[in-house]
């Protein structure tokens, strides 16, 4: 039993290291192919070369993180067969064909049109170059469609039996299309977006605060920050939607993410715990900055809606409190400063601060948008962490536990390939910020010769 205590514990340590190192890269991705669109689009459309010169700079980030998402995505569709074969016994029949479709539908489709948008630039027409970067962020964007609903599968499963052991498909339908795939995919989509929009915000923010091509940046910074001010509201639109979801078919992650341990009884609020340190053995909080009635409104859109407790569960059903509760605290506040950022930079422009020749005068402004570069990002892996430990203890939400979906492994082979893992990770990692670093300080080409979108490549 400990030698199995220690094989759990290990293989789920390698699959948070795997999974939140890896999701970083399709975030990025799926968020630049996506801006690449919307600059091949501008360029085509006034046949403003500015756009075009962009469309070009902002190529080489997409594909450094797409290179990574690649390389570091593998070890996790073998893990399910080496560290988590009772996982794959029970949900290989379902969760197999998902990551196939992922493979086939959406990476293959990605990949197809991916050497058409690098090196067919001189060779094919304006028109097909934005047709095959459409068909790039297509892909992206399928690819996290069938990750996120293998994911939300985990969560609410349906159109699934067990028997004998083994998961058997009883409707695809229900599977696929289970209660919280709309908006485990939309929120994850949306973060993907909303983080790139701030990487690109930064990186520019970055040369505009240095005195470097002003001019060409603040068009990027502009465009990045009327899609920032579209997206991060809807994100915390998505967000609310998601938690009212996850409170209707996990209540126990619901009580976790908020430290609440009592089920409010009839006629009375939920309060919603702003801050609070929970005390597990006691089963209650040590202390807590808490808004009266709060919870319910938030949870239930009721002023005295029940929400459950966390003491309405066994104890070996309740997902780890600390760290779910800390998590969505943390992931939470950044979103709202994103979400301040951008309103106050749109305030900023409607005064005329981002004019020309008030630049220099706002380095503090562009600091605050550089250092704010990898929220987005931090903020997607806090989130992770709430989807993932609050669904605790099940590897299958009411179906399976973790416990018996893990491989039958020694403690010791687990613990090297994780520490393998983790050094090739931060060799990745330490590869993508030189690399990132160089062609940031390069600069862009805005001096080479452009094909116009009037020309037809014959």
């Amino acid at each position: 039993m400990d030698q199995l205590w220690n094989a759990l514990t290990l293989s789920r340590l390698q699959f948070a290291v795997t999974t939140l190192f890896h999701m970083l890269w399709p975030l990025l991705s799926i968020g630049l192919s996506l801006w690449l669109v919307v600059l091949e689009a501008a360029w085509l459309r006034t046949r403003n070369e500015i756009y075009f010169r962009h469309a070009r700079y902002w190529t080489t980030p997409f594909l450094l993180s797409f290179g990574i998402g690649v390389a570091s995505g593998l070890p996790l569709e073998f893990q399910f067969g080496t560290n988590w074969a009772g996982f794959s016994q029970v949900a290989g029949e379902f969760f197999g064909n998902i990551l196939g479709f992922e493979a086939a539908m959406a990476f293959m489709l990605e990949a197809a049109f991916l050497g058409i948008m690098i090196f067919g630039r001189r060779r094919v027409s304006p028109r097909m170059h934005f047709f095959a970067t459409c068909m790039v962020a297509l892909g992206a964007s399928l690819s996290a469609f069938w990750i996120m609903d293998a994911s939300a599968w985990m969560q609410t499963p349906a159109g699934v039996e067990v028997i004998a052991g083994r998961g058997q498909v009883r409707s695809y339908w229900q599977a696929v299309f289970n209660p919280s795939w709309w908006y485990s995919f939309t929120h994850m989509w949306a973060a993907c977006v909303l983080a790139s929009l701030f990487f690109v915000a930064g990186i520019s923010a970055w040369y505009i605060r240095r005195g470097r091509d002003r001019g060409f940046f603040l068009v990027s910074f502009k465009v990045a920050l009327v899609g920032a001010l579209v997206v991060a509201p809807l994100q915390v639109y998505l967000g609310d939607e998601s938690g009212r979801g996850v409170t209707r078919y996990q209540p126990a992650k619901t009580a976790a993410m908020e430290a609440h341990w009592h089920t409010n009884p009839p006629g009375q609020g939920a309060d919603w715990k702003l801050l609070a340190w929970p005390n597990k053995a006691d089963q209650r909080n040590d202390w807590e900055l808490a808004v009266p009635d709060a919870l319910s409104l938030i949870a239930t859109r009721s002023r005295t809606g029940t929400v459950q407790g966390l003491t309405d569960f066994p104890p070996e059903d309740r997902p780890p409190i600390a760290i779910t509760f800390w998590s969505f605290r943390l992931m939470v506040a950044i979103g709202m400063f994103m979400v301040v950022l951008a309103l106050w930079s749109a305030w900023r422009w409607r005064r005329g601060r981002l004019a020309p020749g008030l630049l220099q005068e706002q380095r503090r402004f562009w600091t605050c948008w550089v250092w704010s570069i990898p929220l987005g990002f931090l903020a997607a892996d806090l989130g992770w962490i709430v989807r993932e430990v609050g669904r605790q203890p099940w590897v299958i939400y009411g179906l399976q536990r973790t416990s018996d979906g893990v491989s039958v492994l020694q403690a010791g082979p687990t613990a090297a390939s994780l520490i393998g893992y983790t050094l090739v990770y931060a060799l990745l990692l330490g590869v993508f910020i030189v690399f990132l670093v160089r062609f940031v300080r390069k600069g862009p080409d805005l001096s080479s010769p452009i094909v116009p979108p009037s020309k037809e490549v014959r």
